[in-house]
């Protein structure tokens, strides 16, 4: 539901317009440095205003309330909250009867037999991958020689972000994105066969995501393209190989190279041009012109959430692994 994690384990809260929104994060180790700075780089890598972003800005301080005391974490959960202030709810007044295409208006109300929140998205905005960043960073911290990367390398199938940005800015459209993620370091034997497998829970976690709709390991669906002469990593030795299709996991479980990884963030669906939607009352077709304000390409705002879901996953499994 709104929890993930076996022995490192996350719970996220809240609604874009809502008081506040948060996570509680249980099973991290005592004794680990952590205060409120520690947060401030990596909430600014997913914070809006740059081209292309929504211009929503919030202060983004956390709030820690419990799990640390005298600048260390105690082994108890650990509470962070952040306040939601520039805040718009008028915009959202026709969304509540008229679904957007293509976001979770329409499966939201018929879930939650109309009771919830539709402003800003409510419990299905991006604005709740903040709490996941937050806890990111404390995942981060408990794997200390994991290094991690994401960078965002195509926009709408291209190179030039810049300029695909422009274009979307002035058609008044969205456009989507890929980002790649990668980690060093990683130890060999993280991660379980079937069920929990390294691939299985990334991807898990990452579909949590608003806005992914695919991911790839290694050469991923190129990979149905090559022989299995061309595909196979041969080995130079333990853990060391020529190449890395595989991506870093073999079974599941982590071989000692890198874990590299693709995801796919579709265009945001909040557009100024004219959609086709119906009412929700009378079920009649209507029109739908979104107001407010959105990001004309979420993925922008993306690399830090995907390095913060592979981090948690990557502390899971170390936890695991010592218990």
């Amino acid at each position: 539901m709104n929890s993930f994690g076996h022995h490192f384990r996350i719970s996220i809260y809240g609604e874009s317009h809502g008081k506040s929104i948060g996570v509680i994060i249980d099973g991290c180790p005592p004794g680990i440095n952590l205060k409120e700075e520690d947060f401030f780089e990596d909430l600014s890598r997913r914070k809006a205003g740059a081209k292309g972003t929504t211009t929503r800005i919030e202060d983004d301080v956390p709030h820690i309330t419990s799990g640390i005391f005298q600048g260390k974490t105690t082994g108890a959960p650990i509470h962070i909250y952040f306040l939601n202030k520039n805040v718009q709810s008028s915009d959202y007044k026709d969304i509540a009867q008229t679904p957007r295409p293509g976001h979770a208006d329409f499966t939201a109300h018929s879930k939650f037999q109309g009771f919830n929140d539709p402003r800003g998205g409510g419990h299905f905005s991006g604005r709740l991958t903040l709490a996941i960043v937050a806890a990111g960073v404390i995942a981060k911290k408990m794997i200390p020689d994991v290094k991690i990367n994401a960078n965002l390398t195509h926009v709408a199938g291209s190179t030039d972000i810049n300029a695909q940005i422009d274009k979307a800015l002035q058609n008044g459209d969205s456009v989507g994105g890929i980002i790649q993620c990668t980690a060093d370091h990683v130890p060999v034997g993280l991660g379980e066969p079937f069920f929990n497998s390294i691939e299985s829970q990334i991807s898990h976690l990452i579909f949590s995501i608003p806005a992914i709709k695919g991911i790839e390991f290694g050469k991923g669906f190129a990979s149905a393209d090559l022989k299995g002469s061309e595909m196979n990593d041969k080995y130079l030795e333990a853990g060391i190989t020529s190449t890395n299709h595989a991506g870093g996991i073999n079974g599941g479980i982590s071989n000692g190279n890198q874990i590299l990884f693709r995801v796919a963030v579709k265009p945001t669906s909040s557009i100024s041009k004219p959609q086709q939607s119906f009412n929700l009352k009378t079920g009649e077709p209507q029109t739908l012109e979104i107001k407010g304000r959105h990001d004309a390409c979420i993925a922008l705002r993306m690399p830090v959430i995907i390095e913060a879901c592979c981090a948690i996953v990557l502390a899971d499994f170390h936890v695991s692994k010592r218990i």
